[in-house]
């Protein structure tokens, strides 16, 4: 950090006065002219943290794709039929069981498990050609659509969250004044996104300490520097990355599943969790999951702002940030060069 400051002073500055600006915006009462110009104060804090329980959900689904891509070289187009099939056992598992935690052990065993048949069955026998990954794995999330919509039809469906998790929370943020009495106004937010967004935090940060402070981490970053000195030294090198490669499917599982409680499962999800995911791993950078986490958040919280304020561009905002970092930090913002 203090190296940063050094090189780039201007920056710092820069993202001090930016959250100078977004902590006043969140605790402080706003006056009249700031309703006048940004709307109600509710409608922002609402905008604020659906894009940030939205960029928890986008993590789940990039950080299992940025160990398959990022780490591992593996260009899985795939991946966001795994979080579809995912989605889709949890909606079966927690309708047939009637508990809504079964579905995340059942989503992220099952997929997990198809993980290393694409592991074994295709990455294995087509390593280091990308164009026949692409054109393989693209083949395959369109025979899986095909299926899961023959199995499960073309509706809307839903998970259906526990009652101790339904309804609404009480936070300490002050949204208004009533006029009549002068007591403060307080935000209610959904239980079940606080929630996710707290169990997110808690995988984001088993996954770090995973892969830089234990020895299988260590195996897996030397396996993608330089796979053939690390199968000297005797380690089975392709059962570590068929391990790695069932953990990424099974986050995209879970993650399948937290997104078919707070939003909806449907054909076409697929495909947009995909584009996501695909964004979030540029604007991150690839194979750090620090990198994800902040790419996921800040295209969550830019996709539900163009939402509210921007609503017919608000697709060209999100693009626009990953123009950007392409444009002036091609690796990405936490990636190496």
């Amino acid at each position: 950090m203090r190296r940063f400051a050094e090189n780039h002073p201007w920056w710092l500055a820069a993202i001090a006065t930016a959250a100078a600006i977004l902590l006043y915006l969140i605790f402080a009462i706003w006056p009249d002219w700031l309703v006048q110009m940004l709307g109600k104060k509710k409608v922002f804090l609402n905008a604020l943290f659906n894009g940030i329980t939205l960029g928890a959900l986008y993590f789940l689904v990039a950080s299992g794709f940025t160990l398959i891509f990022g780490l591992m070289r593996n260009v899985n187009l795939a991946h966001g039929s795994l979080y579809l099939l995912g989605a889709y056992i949890g909606y079966s598992v927690a309708g047939w069981t009637g508990y809504w935690l079964l579905a995340f052990p059942a989503a992220f065993l099952i997929v997990g498990l198809f993980g290393i048949v694409l592991q074994v069955f295709v990455f294995r026998r087509m390593e280091r050609q990308d164009l026949r990954q692409t054109l393989v794995t693209i083949g395959i999330s369109i025979v899986l659509a095909d299926i899961m919509l023959w199995v499960f039809g073309g509706d809307f469906l839903n998970i259906i969250p526990p009652t101790w998790l339904s309804g609404p929370m009480e936070t300490i943020l002050v949204t208004g004044v009533k006029r009549s009495s002068g007591d403060l106004i307080y935000l209610k937010y959904p239980l079940i996104r606080i929630v996710i967004f707290l169990a997110s935090v808690a995988i984001g940060v088993a996954m770090w300490t995973l892969l830089n402070r234990t020895r299988i981490g260590m195996l897996i970053r030397a396996g993608v520097d330089d796979r053939e000195m690390l199968s000297a030294t005797g380690v089975r090198i392709q059962l570590v990355f068929a391990g790695v490669f069932a953990f990424g499917a099974g986050l995209a599982g879970i993650a399948g599943v937290v997104g078919g409680t707070f939003q909806s499962i449907a054909p076409g999800e697929d495909v947009r969790f995909l584009l996501a995911s695909l964004v979030v791993v540029i604007v991150g950078g690839m194979g750090s999951i620090t990198g994800a986490a902040l790419g996921a958040v800040l295209i969550g919280i830019s996709e539900q702002f163009g939402s509210v304020y921007f609503p017919t561009y608000s697709v060209v905002v999100t693009f626009m940030i990953m123009v950007l970092v392409l444009a002036f930090r091609p690796q990405g913002l936490l990636g190496r060069s």
